[in-house]
């Protein structure tokens, strides 16, 4: 969570530049990639644990560890599919990073902040509902 939440600042320190701004400055666009990437592994490796320790059947893609998580009330199902295409953009900035349009990394950006933010507020509620 700790590293979810360094991602999260620094994408918010970048999401302060507007669209042009940020366009110009390809150091913000690498910065962005990379912090979408770890904070995008951030929640399929939580999720990865959650469905490990509590013995749900096993994810057979990315997008399914969103699905799962929401299957069994870990997070909301709207939630869940809501955010299941972060796993897919993961995959185009590991793989496909030569093609990305830097338009789709800052609206990315953008929605990733709330969704960051309240994918860790309905995994520390699961956490501390299950003490």
């Amino acid at each position: 969570m700790r590293r979810l939440e360094s991602c999260q600042r620094r994408l918010g320190e970048l999401a302060k530049q507007g669209l042009k701004e940020f366009l110009g400055d390809e150091v913000s666009i690498d910065l962005a990639e990379r912090n979408l990437q770890i904070g995008i592994q951030c929640l399929l490796d939580i999720g990865n644990h959650i469905i490990a320790e509590r013995g749900f059947q096993l994810p057979e893609s990315n997008e399914d560890i969103f699905r799962i998580l929401g299957k069994h009330g870990v997070i909301p199902k709207d939630f869940a599919s809501k955010i299941e295409g972060m796993a897919g953009f993961r995959n185009i900035l590991v793989h496909d990073y030569l093609e990305i349009d830097p338009r789709k990394v800052y609206q990315n950006l953008l929605n990733a902040l709330k969704d960051f933010d309240e994918f860790a507020r309905y995994i520390v509620g699961y956490i501390e509902g299950q003490k």
